[in-house]
């Protein structure tokens, strides 16, 4: 029960950074130097430093899938929620049918729950989204989950391992957007799990040997704590 549990480096705005690389997301020069921009934890990886942060909105990136929600309905197009610091329009022309002029809440109405992509972000912070591609849609029923997004690439894991044993472990569908809304949908039991867990990974984001304890997690919620690793 005593488990050592290894922490990361955590840095705060304008602390210098010592380890050698190049500076990546997160990192500003001066004089020569690296300095962390963000409270964060440092990780360096292909040769780059990097500060990932630990808390804050989300700022939209072009090609990021998202989760939003629909706030209002105009005659061509629909505005969505996806925690930004702007609400994000969706036109008729970035939706898969065809809508006529006026007809935008007979295919979605406020409160309806998408999966889109980022289309675009203006100099100004101000985005777009569309619906226009396989796999986007609107999610129909589920339960939906927000985290900080910075703890999203945890949630997701190495290679999408994470998300996926939460898949295999629970028999849930989910859903994880850049901005940090997470749509789940199975059964009960599963969604349960699935909710702890994540909560779990949001909790210990910045330590080690993470993805063993969630392992453990889910196969004793499962019935098969018995001790034994595989």
């Amino acid at each position: 029960m005593d488990e050592k549990i290894g922490i990361r480096k955590i840095v705060v705005p304008g602390e210098e950074i010592l380890e050698n690389g190049k500076p990546g997301k997160g990192v500003f020069v001066e004089n020569g130097k690296l300095y962390s921009s963000y409270l964060g934890i440092l990780e360096t990886r292909a040769g780059y430093v990097n500060v990932v942060p630990l808390s804050g909105c989300y700022i939209p990136k072009k090609g990021d899938k998202v989760i939003g929600k629909v706030i209002d309905v105009a005659p061509v197009n629909w505005v969505v929620d996806i925690r930004a610091p702007y609400y994000a329009p969706l036109h008729v022309n970035d939706v898969p049918w065809h809508v006529d002029f006026g007809y935008t809440a007979r295919y979605l109405s406020i409160g309806d729950v998408i999966l889109a992509k980022v289309s675009n972000v203006n100099e100004l912070g101000q985005v777009w989204i569309t619906l226009k591609e396989q796999g986007l849609r609107k999610l129909e029923g589920g339960h939906l989950i927000e985290i900080s997004p910075s703890k999203v690439p945890r949630v997701i894991g190495k290679g999408g391992s994470m998300i996926q044993m939460l898949k295999d472990y629970t028999g849930c569908r989910i859903y994880v957007g850049q901005n940090g809304i997470i749509w789940v949908s199975g059964p009960p039991e599963g969604i349960v799990t699935v909710i702890k867990a994540i909560r779990m990974i949001e909790n210990e984001a910045h330590t080690y040997g993470l993805t063993d304890r969630i392992k453990a997690f889910l196969e004793e919620e499962r019935g098969e704590g018995n001790g034994n690793e595989e």
